[in-house]
């Protein structure tokens, strides 16, 4: 990885998408001096500036978005820096192409104080490509007993709430969360799991969890909250987010509520996208996440869902973990899988076809920023660079030379995917990657 200023450099015959620019899906030559787009023009047409100095980038076969923006990374700092840091998780969102993520809380302690939020925003300095957010914690230690004060984390920076991978158990303090953050029109992210039906489940529950002799969690631990939270949603209003959708029984019921005008969205992983139960026959425990991958039924819905927008985002369920965590006896083994480098690749692997229509794509750059209330970047003159340069057909292989998480739990560790980013440009530094 090498990042340098983003200062006069000139893109040749990139495909710039972008459905609020006036050059949407044309090939053009794109300049950049101080950090801002200075010039973008059809490549048949000549640039109105002197090139003289400009470092020429060929952008042959190669693809610009706005900034891609994971919604929801678990980056283990403060508390677990020997998993992952904030420098070292940047560099891993670097590497994989985004240039904004939003930080679950599940630290130690928990984003859940000003002070927590002050440190995480503290990385956001003018050396650093990719900028974090937080996401503060709905309660203390994400114990789901007693309310933080979310007030002041408004104030403090946070972007929204969330207990991170511990679901919201406590009926009364979802209720109340919900009416709480109207004031504010702040969002409320909750992970739908019955906490009771998933104890000590391992796997899905399913054909695979019998034929391994696994202690399953079934889907309805999932679906029973998903119910639950609408209902709540229904009665005290607000916006609910739900992360990490897995099971397909789930997504009726987010269509009905948000065609009862319910304002509900859900995201799923790039991991539930692409890989499933039978990818644990070997008991991988790098496919141990939570949720758990479900079943290839499950999975093609998910896509049918994304399809129809009854799932709104993508994310790169990025949680990882050391080799202490993980070299072990399956039920002894944390959960949890580094997924920013892949995010892209392991995407448009398995289902190009549709990953690179506008609404999918919108689906990790447009609305996460729209449903955090984030400034959305624009691609045209005078703005502020803040763009992905991808590759659909480059082929790499996953291994220490192309990830740079601090920890190496990946289920696609040394295979090979087709589609990377190849460039990213943000807060006036510009990276070409690995």
């Amino acid at each position: 990885m090498r990042i340098i200023p983003a200062n006069q450099i000139l893109i040749q015959n990139v495909l710039l998408i972008d459905p609020f620019s006036p050059w949407h899906r044309q090939y053009v030559n794109l300049a950049l001096e101080q950090g801002y787009i200075c010039q973008v023009s059809p490549v048949e047409q000549d640039l109105q500036i002197s090139l003289q100095n400009f470092r020429i980038f060929p952008a042959n076969g190669l693809s610009m978005t706005i900034g891609w923006f994971d919604l929801g990374a678990h980056f283990q700092d403060p508390g677990n820096e020997h998993k992952e840091t904030l420098t070292s998780g940047c560099q891993a969102a670097t590497q994989g192409g985004f240039t904004e993520v939003a930080l679950l809380p599940n630290t130690q302690p928990v984003i859940a104080h000003k002070q927590e939020v002050a440190y995480i925003l503290q990385h956001n300095q003018p050396s650093q490509i990719v900028k974090v957010h937080p996401l503060a914690a709905v309660t203390q230690d994400t114990a789901g007993k007693e309310l933080t004060e979310m007030i002041d984390l408004i104030h403090a920076g946070a972007v929204g709430f969330t207990d991170g991978s511990k679901p919201l158990w406590n009926t009364d303090i979802l209720l109340k969360t919900l009416q709480y953050l109207q004031p504010w029109d702040a969002l409320l992210l909750n992970r739908p799991e019955d906490t009771w039906l998933a104890q000590l489940g391992q796997m899905h529950e399913g054909i695979q969890s019998t034929f391994l002799g696994l202690k399953g969690i079934p889907a309805l631990a999932e679906t029973l909250m998903v119910e639950r939270d609408i209902n709540l949603l229904r009665y005290a209003g607000g916006k609910l987010h739900f992360t990490q959708i897995s099971a397909s029984d789930s997504l009726p019921l987010i269509a009905q509520a948000k065609q009862a005008g319910l304002s509900v969205s859900a995201d799923v992983s790039a991991l539930h996208l692409t890989l499933t139960d039978e990818n644990l026959h070997q008991l991988d425990t790098a496919c141990k996440i939570s949720p758990p991958l479900r079943s290839h039924i499950d999975r093609e819905a998910l896509w049918q869902a994304l399809a129809n927008h009854t799932l709104d985002v993508i994310c790169s369920g990025h949680h990882p973990q050391d080799e202490e965590s993980k070299n072990l006896e399956f039920d002894l083994a944390d959960f949890g899988a580094i997924g920013l480098e892949t995010f892209f690749g392991s995407l448009n692997t398995y289902a190009p076809q549709w990953l690179l229509e506008d609404a999918m794509l919108a689906k990790f750059t447009s609305a996460p920023r729209q449903l955090l209330r984030q400034p959305l970047p624009a691609l045209r003159e005078g703005e502020k660079a803040n763009f992905t340069l991808f590759d659909p057909q480059k082929i790499w292989t996953v291994n220490e030379q192309t990830i740079f998480s601090r920890s190496k739990n990946s289920p696609f560790w040394g295979q090979q995917l087709q589609g990377k980013a190849v460039a990213v440009c943000h807060n006036g530094l510009w990276a070409e990657l690995d």
